[in-house]
């Protein structure tokens, strides 16, 4: 007599319970608080920076914890993805990012502080494919670069050539826009992976050259937009035009200055009323930070900030897979580099790139693919434990 294989019993709800608390045990929870703590100390500089201007007592501080609340769910979702089948995807993910990025350049892309890089949504809300463009140049590039050659532990040099390639053409899309602040983070991008790699010494020299000859003829091709231009211009001498192209340079450092050690106290700043430095709940939020928090309140920022980096760095260097170990190390190179560039631009060191702080300044999709970026983080802490 056939006999029927009886049904896997369900589990229960407190099953359940105990599978996703456990799973939270595995994250790293240092990261997390930072990452927590960032997004609280954004949300005040928001409301303080926007409260004037913007509709509302409260300004755009509502829609930014909106956006908060959205990147945490992504950021949780991307968490419980098996990062290793990841790697089967990669391919797609970047495929649905250049379809962003052609979309921008057709007349579905809408101009935004110079750059044509965003598709309005309606209701107030925008999306920028090129935020999501770096994540997918992520896994790609981990994708390619993760197989090493037969004897070595380095990629094979097609994997490498075909990299270059792609990243070459994810950056010229972007340029059409033109965006050079996010341009140069896919640089870094690129570059961090083949670091993490273990790519011989030539290729990174050979790419050095090509970035070196691209920006010159960028330069003489006229590419860069003339506010492009002068912004260069005036990180070198902004005093040589105060109240033009070197205008937010030096109120920039007028506000960060003023805050002294102990800074002037939320709400408090004048530069921030006054609306003095321009967007100063994005760009220049850093500087709402010097303002109205101080030198303390600017350490605790980029502490922060170190925190998740170090900590990123230990999943790379902690992870038995190559696809993850590269994939966690690009993360940490992107956001480092974002980080240091934003807060560079703000005290005078860093040219005007109109980059935002991770974490930390208002915006929509840059929010969204920073959480993801931490919540890939995680996935990586959490199997590199389970195995």
């Amino acid at each position: 007599m056939n006999r029927v294989a009886a049904a896997p019993p369900k589990a229960s709800f407190a099953g359940r319970a105990v599978t996703v608390l456990s799973a939270v045990g595995r994250m790293d929870g240092v990261m997390l608080v930072a990452v927590a703590a960032l997004s609280v100390i954004g949300a005040l500089l928001v409301w303080s920076s926007t409260r004037t201007w913007a509709s509302g007592s409260t300004g755009l501080v509502k829609k930014h914890i909106l956006n908060l609340a959205i990147g945490a769910v992504l950021a949780g979702v991307a968490a419980t993805v098996n990062y290793r089948t990841l790697r089967a995807y990669a391919p797609l993910a970047y495929g649905l990012t250049l379809v962003g990025l052609f979309l921008v350049i057709t007349p579905l892309g809408e101009t935004v502080n110079g750059a044509h890089s965003w598709i309005m949504l309606g209701g107030g809300f925008a999306f920028q494919p090129s935020e999501f463009a770096k994540l997918g140049l992520v896994l790609m590039l981990a994708m390619l670069l993760a197989r090493p050659a037969k004897g070595t532990d380095r990629p094979r040099a097609p994997d490498v050539g075909i990299a270059l390639v792609i990243a070459a053409f994810t950056m010229g899309l972007v340029m059409l826009q033109p965006d050079l602040g996010t341009t140069m983070v896919i640089g870094v991008i690129t570059v961090g992976a083949l670091v993490v790699a273990g790519v011989r010494k030539r290729w990174i020299a050979a790419l050095f050259l090509a970035v070196i000859g691209g920006a010159v003829a960028v330069w003489f091709m006229d590419v860069l937009e003339p506010y492009q231009i002068a912004r260069f211009t005036a990180f070198l001498n902004p005093a040589s035009d105060p109240r033009g192209a070197g205008y937010n340079s030096t109120q920039a450092l007028i506000a960060v200055g003023s805050g002294q050690v102990f800074g002037k106290g939320l709400f408090e700043g004048g530069q921030t009323t006054g609306r003095f430095v321009p967007e100063q709940h994005t760009d220049f939020i850093f500087t709402v930070v010097g303002e109205e928090f101080g030198f303390l309140g600017s350490v605790t920022v980029v502490a922060l900030l170190g925190t998740i980096l170090v900590r990123g760095t230990r999943i790379a260097r902690e992870c038995d897979d190559r696809f993850g170990t590269l994939a966690a190390g690009t993360i940490v190179c992107w956001l480092a580099f974002q980080a240091f560039i934003n807060i560079g631009m703000t005290v005078g060191i860093m040219p005007i790139t109109g980059l935002p702080l991770p974490f930390v300044s208002y915006g929509g999709t840059a929010t969204f693919a920073n959480m993801i970026a931490i919540g890939l983080l995680q996935a990586i802490h959490m199997r590199e434990k389970r195995f």
